[in-house]
């Protein structure tokens, strides 16, 4: 059993100190693009302006013939370009695929200070954290670099759920997690062909009217999801990481993708990628706390300056715990603030 007195100490002589805490950041939309694509290798600064993270993606999606064009162009794009402070990411191959290797030697030995996290896919257990920490921190001291590169999980397997409070206990690298669903759902067998969202055979229906058993009777679509969701929230949370929902596959329904992101902001995650660029605004301002929220919770703050004792605010009891869910909202929207002058303006700060 490791010791946990070398928990943060580095796995390989040469390697940067491991973080005690991880950046919190906003990280309201992780912005997906093909580094093979020349239009979108074009266009990926002026999308830089307007996210978050900008996400350079070498597994799903890129076709065989152009992984090694994907790496060069992710290799290319990191070592020409400044994106300030959005952050870089990269989703490189999976753990047990031919192109793993190079993609995580290449990118750490070559652009590592250029790259804030490196999201895994498929993550089926510690082990596979445990495998690409060591490896990091090899690379890392290969390379000479000053700060290490964090680690993004993807949840993504019925394995991978099973594990995933060791998962985000297994490094002081683990920077968070996102929901796979179209992986997930292959794997569970479940019977949807949808990324991500609802299913309109996953129900639940209303009680027959006892005055008249033969009238209609309404449904309710439920959410496929919010068990996993869930989980994955409460993993990140208890080690400080932080969770995102992960891809909405319905370019084309723009108000299911706002309605989806929503419930996973409501439920604790900080963000969710956007595919394409029309999912950059939902997510803006799904993830970024309503003004008018923010304002009430700046009012129970003032009211109870220490978080102690109980006060009435509108009629309504203000007391510890709803201070610390108000500090949270606050807290969240100084952040934004910082990135979004808008928004700094409609919060008042």
């Amino acid at each position: 059993m490791r010791s946990p007195r070398d928990f943060f100490s580095p796995l390989a002589l040469g390697a940067p100190l491991p973080l005690r805490d991880i950046p919190v950041r906003p990280s309201r939309m992780i912005h997906f693009f093909d580094p093979s694509n020349p239009r979108m290798v074009e266009k990926a600064p002026g999308i830089a302006k307007k996210v978050d993270i900008l996400l350079g993606n070498l597994e799903d999606a890129i076709a065989i013939e152009n992984k090694e064009a994907a790496r060069d162009g992710f290799i290319n794009i990191a070592r020409d370009n400044d994106f300030g402070d959005t952050q870089l990411w990269t989703r490189i191959n999976s753990l047990d695929s031919p192109w793993f290797l190079d993609d995580i030697t290449r990118i750490v030995t070559e652009v590592g200070d250029k790259v804030d996290v490196i999201m895994l896919p498929k993550i089926q257990g510690a082990w596979d954290i445990h495998f690409a920490d060591q490896l990091l921190a090899q690379l890392e001291a290969r390379a000479g670099l000053k700060k290490p590169i964090q680690l993004h999980c993807l949840l993504e397997t019925a394995l991978g759920v099973a594990n995933v409070e060791e998962i985000a206990n297994a490094s002081p690298r683990i920077q968070g997690m996102s929901l796979g669903p179209a992986d997930l759902a292959a794997s569970r067998r479940m019977k949807t062909t949808r990324i991500g969202g609802g299913h309109p055979g996953y129900l639940v229906r209303d009680d027959p009217d006892p005055e008249n058993p033969q009238a209609a009777r309404g449904t309710h679509q439920q959410d496929l999801w919010h068990y996993t969701l869930g989980r994955m929230v409460d993993a990140c949370v208890s080690v400080g990481a932080l969770p995102f929902y992960g891809p909405f596959g319905a370019i084309d329904d723009p108000l299911a993708c706002e309605d989806q992101f929503r419930n996973a902001f409501l439920m604790g995650c900080v963000g969710a990628w956007s595919l394409h660029p029309n999912q950059i605004e939902i997510a803006r301002n799904v993830f970024s706390p309503p003004a008018d929220e923010v304002a009430w919770a700046r009012r129970v703050l003032e009211a109870l300056p220490d978080g102690s004792g109980a006060v009435m605010v509108d009629g309504k009891m203000q007391d510890d715990a709803s201070w610390k869910q108000c500090k949270v909202m606050v807290d969240l929207a100084r952040l934004i603030a910082e990135k979004d002058p808008d928004l700094k303006k409609s919060y008042g700060f």
